[in-house]
């Protein structure tokens, strides 16, 4: 049977229980359920590389997805069992943004700003560049100044902020103007024939914003969702007339809280109610 539903959800504090918030014990077993039917494809959408993807589908038992969409947009890759094969296309499609400049070629334009922090080797690719900085930094000023910069250079990039709160740091992430959790979760339904109503995102955090503010996909906010980013979402939405577009977790579906796993079912099953019946 070919799917016909794609589920694309962040990882760490959506389907990861690792925040702060209490985790409801049957929210995994079912998410399990959910995706064994061959209705369902699943993609996760991540900041993680693909090593720290497969680390946290292990660690967590967790679902292994179809697809994965890693470095907050920048790879995609196609799941076949053990092997990981990176979508060459994505590559292709999202490289003449940076008008040929790579991950090194930036790091030099920014390194006066002292607000940045890079992050570690492993954390960086060909097309994202990731810097930590304190959470309560003035992020606007600071994401206007980076784009002038790489305006002059004619690069074309989206520049991603979001707050990891276990860490306490704020996170920026450079990426190629096409290349955000948005516009791969776009490609990926384009390549495997999924329309806006076929396709659930669900998410938590500030970089998960692109896909959720956009008006074009049904998305959730898991209940652990900060509520800044919450807020963000629905004015955003709200401007657009697009409202209903978005679900934010309540908590009480099938008697779990809400949070994590629990919030992603209940955002499915609100937009898919045909998918209830199979987590009951």
């Amino acid at each position: 049977m070919k799917p016909n539903f794609l589920l694309c959800s962040d990882l760490d504090r959506t389907i990861l229980p690792n925040g702060a918030q209490a985790e409801s014990p049957q929210a995994r077993p079912k998410l399990h359920r959910l995706i064994s039917r061959p209705q369902v494809m699943l993609a996760y959408v991540s900041g993680r590389n693909e090593l720290l993807l497969r680390d946290a589908i292990a660690r967590y038992r967790i679902p292994t997805p179809s697809y994965a969409i890693g470095d907050v947009g920048s790879t995609i890759y196609e799941v076949r069992g053990e092997h990981w094969l990176q979508w060459e296309e994505w590559s292709e499609a999202i490289a003449p943004d940076w008008n040929g400049a790579e991950y090194a070629d930036l790091v030099e334009q920014f390194s006066d700003l002292t607000e940045l922090r890079l992050q570690e080797s492993e954390k960086q690719n060909t097309f994202k560049l990731s810097y930590y900085t304190v959470p309560d930094l003035d992020h606007p000023a600071l994401i206007e100044e980076m784009t002038a910069r790489l305006i002059k250079q004619n690069v074309k990039a989206s520049l991603i902020w979001s707050v990891d709160e276990a860490a306490n740091l704020g996170l920026l992430d450079v990426l190629p103007e096409s290349a955000t959790k948005l516009h791969a979760v776009q490609f990926l339904m384009e390549r495997k024939g999924f329309d806006a109503v076929q396709t659930v995102f669900a998410g938590d955090s500030g970089n998960d914003l692109p896909v959720v503010t956009s008006g074009e996909i049904q998305s959730v906010l898991v209940k652990n969702a900060h509520v800044d980013v919450i807020t963000t979402a629905q004015q955003a939405l709200q401007d657009k007339g697009a409202s209903e577009q978005l679900h934010v977790a309540k908590g009480g579906f099938l008697q779990m809280n809400g949070n994590y796993s629990a919030g992603v079912l209940e955002g499915v099953a609100h937009f898919l109610p045909q998918t209830k019946a199979w987590l009951e």
